[in-house]
């Protein structure tokens, strides 16, 4: 197998540049690293690009291992046959060799095995060859044997059928085509399992879609109900059809003493050991297509909500709040330091509202506070109402945002949280997560197990290992296409740059805390277990402001830093120009790219990187994301009518809409249907979360907490 040719096909990428992929992975480089400074040898791959490459690479080449033990296992056996090998090694998915391997495996003590251990292959293979011209039982009386525990011409006949059964059932081509008709032609359908009770599964208790056209998040759902024991779901395939196929592969001439006996065995292999194999494939791969999609999106909606942009430059108050335990709040300065805590209690059932007000005009006037940022958990609506009253009575003008607070209490409750804040309890560090939320998304979300930020659909019932090393790539692509400062990045967010493990990102922590600020990339080499080959990975994405070299200050990697430098005093500037926030217009000075390049000796996208980070130093990629809403006044569901327009954020989008905060507390959902005049397959082609959006109401149902909208304005 050319797995190189493959992935250029497969991909749609020249086949240089997936050797060069593969080349550069197999030598231990990570995909960030690859993606940005291996632009010459892939042909400017992006991250996404890249991942699937590897993900594929990975199943190919464990496909290539499964197909040598089960060579292996077979000339063993010594049952290899030159065609078998060939088809085994042509086969070019896993159930594909698993049906080939399938009359070699060992197995089970079966029907067909007892049977042949009682002498009754030998009557098998007469009635297959059909061109018996006497009736089978006269035939399978010379199989009856007491001492071999055959005890009548019944019991001959069975044991014949069983292992023609098996043959058919063990037949990979018969394998292949029923999978494909179940596929095709199957339809699913489901009940419920237990009466029709109330459930958000009703929708399923009487349903049925043909195979190929039920998407994902149905696939998930009908896998979630069957799984709570509330719904029951089948696969039916066209019997018929299969069974005719079969007769016609197998009953390959009319003989009336052999082809009652032939159909019975067809009938009994379908039933007994193929449909039920099949049926448990067929669900499966629905289920893994399904959860494919699913982490996709999950992944889409993760870096959309990593990439949101920081509100820097303010104090900003966070509000953790609660109902009999009280709202925690948090004072954080421009920096994510925690100045101040308390409690206060303006909610049922203490209602002291007029000291809670008191204690917060106390804060923002101590602390200068301009940005209020709410969680949006339970008694977030409460909260939000005591907010906008107190702002009407403040003099200075202050905002607030409500925030997706999801995992903030996973964090509060871990053991990193506790190494953070030894000192405050639970809603102390929550409100202080919701606070920093806002001014560094990503540097504060790292810090939570991606899979508790709750952007996704029916994440706890997929393949949690795939949905984990996806969301784990997700996080490391948004942290390495951000950078972080070597300073001041804690050792959560420095474990996701490219090239260093959690106990590296320790050991940079530690040495700064030993040695004070990093001055150099260079000191990096210090640092304990950080060789040349994870500098060369992580240097890049380290960035340190105001040190020796300003070039330490850019994206630009050390080992391109000769380069720069000459460039620089090609064009009459020295690296110290860099530091007033870089060189405007440089690129228009350079002229001819590629002959510029050849005599730095830089490849030519390397050049234009260099660049366009000295025109402008540590770019953020997040500042062209749309900012959050930040709101001054607050709407209630009952306040909504069909028509009124608004603007939202959109919060998740999955398979059929988009979640969108209006500021009403209760999410309302734009319908795929809904989202664009044009037509379009998933919502993720028009909306990402984060995105400020336009909205109408079409519909409010108070009593389901439901509100529907559309963008079609």
């Amino acid at each position: 197998m050319d797995i190189i040719n493959i992935l250029h096909e497969e991909l749609k990428i020249g086949y240089q540049q997936a050797e060069a992929a593969v080349k550069l992975i197999d030598e231990g480089n990570t995909i960030p690293f690859i993606a940005r400074y291996r632009k010459e040898a892939t042909g400017a791959l992006d991250d996404e690009v890249l991942r699937n490459l590897d993900e594929r690479l990975r199943y190919l080449r464990n496909l290539e291992e499964k197909k040598e033990q089960v060579l292996a296992s077979i000339r063993d056996q010594e049952k290899l046959t030159p065609e078998l090998e060939a088809q085994i090694r042509a086969a070019m998915t896993q159930v594909a060799v698993e049906d080939l391997y399938r009359p070699y495996r060992p197995k089970r003590r079966t029907r067909a095995m007892i049977a042949k251990e009682r002498g009754l292959e030998p009557l098998a293979e007469l009635i297959l060859l059909q061109m018996t011209k006497e009736p089978v039982e006269k035939l399978a009386r010379a199989y009856v044997s007491e001492e071999k525990g055959v005890a009548d011409i019944k019991e001959a006949i069975a044991g014949a059928r069983d292992i023609l059964a098996e043959q058919i059932s063990d037949n990979a081509q018969y394998r292949t085509y029923i999978r494909k008709a179940t596929m095709d032609q199957g339809m699913i359908r489901s009940g419920a399992k237990d009466g029709e009770a109330q459930s958000v599964y009703e929708m399923y208790y009487d349903y049925e879609e043909p195979v190929k056209r039920c998407v994902g998040h149905r696939v998930l759902a009908l896998n979630r109900g069957e799984k709570e024991k509330i719904l029951t779901v089948k696969v039916e395939a066209p019997q018929e059809d299969i069974l005719r196929y079969l007769e016609k592969q197998t009953i390959v001439r009319d003989n009336p003493h052999t082809t009652p006996v032939l159909k019975e065995a067809v009938a009994d292999s379908y039933d007994r050991l193929i449909a039920p194999a099949i049926e448990r494939e067929v669900r499966s791969l629905l289920t893994e297509k399904a959860e494919a999609g699913a982490i996709k999106v999950f992944g889409k909606n993760l870096e959309q909500l990593l990439m949101q942009p920081p509100i820097a430059g303010r104090v900003v108050l966070g509000w953790d709040p609660a109902f009999r335990t009280g709202c925690k709040l948090a004072v954080v300065d421009e920096t994510g330091k925690v100045l101040d805590t308390t409690v206060i209690y303006p909610t049922a059932p203490q209602n002291k509202v007029e000291a809670s007000k008191e204690t917060l005009k106390k804060l923002i006037r101590k602390y200068h506070i301009s940005l209020i940022s709410v969680g949006n958990g339970t008694a977030s609506r409460e909260s939000e109402m005591i907010i906008v009253e107190l702002l009407k009575e403040l003099p200075d003008s202050v905002q607030y945002v409500i925030v997706n607070e999801a995992g903030a209490s996973v964090y509060s409750a871990s053991k990193l949280a506790t190494e953070e804040f030894p000192g405050f309890d639970v809603g102390q560090r929550s409100a202080a997560s919701i606070a920093r939320r806002l001014q560094d998304p990503l540097a504060e979300l790292v810090k939570i197990d991606p899979k508790s930020i709750g952007v996704g659909q029916y994440q706890h019932d997929m393949n949690q290992k795939n949905l984990s090393e996806a969301l784990q790539g997700v996080v490391e692509d948004c942290v390495n296409k951000v950078g972080v400062d070597l300073n001041t990045a804690s050792a959560s967010l420095l474990e996701y740059i490219s090239g260093i493990t959690k106990t590296i990102a320790k050991n940079i922590v530690l040495y700064r805390e030993e040695n004070g600020a990093f001055t150099d990339r260079r000191q990096l080499l210090k640092v304990a277990k950080l060789g040349p080959k994870a500098y060369e990975q992580c240097a890049g994405f380290m960035r340190i402001s105001g040190g020796k070299n300003p070039l330490d200050g850019t994206s630009v990697h050390p080992e391109s830093y000769e380069a720069a430098e000459a460039l620089l005093e090609r064009l009459g500037f020295s690296p110290e120009d860099i530091r007033g926030g870089g060189l405007k217009e440089l690129s228009k000075q350079v002229g001819d790219y590629k002959k510029l390049a050849a005599e730095l000796n830089v490849g030519d996208m390397t050049l234009r990187d260099i660049v366009k980070e000295l025109e402008k130093p540590a770019r953020d990629p997040r500042e062209e994301m749309p900012k959050p809403i930040l709101r001054t006044d607050v709407l209630e569901m009952k306040d909504l009518t069909p028509g009124m327009i608004l603007k939202g954020t959109v919060r998740n989008v999955i398979d059929f809409g988009a979640f969108v905060d209006i500021g009403v507390h209760q999410d309302g959902l734009v319908h795929i249907s809904q989202i664009s005049d044009k037509y379009i397959r998933h919502p993720m082609e028009a909306v990402s979360v984060g995105d400020i959006v336009e909205v109408k109401v079409l519909s409010v149902d108070m009593a389901k907490k439901r509100i529907a909208l559309t963008m079609k304005l």
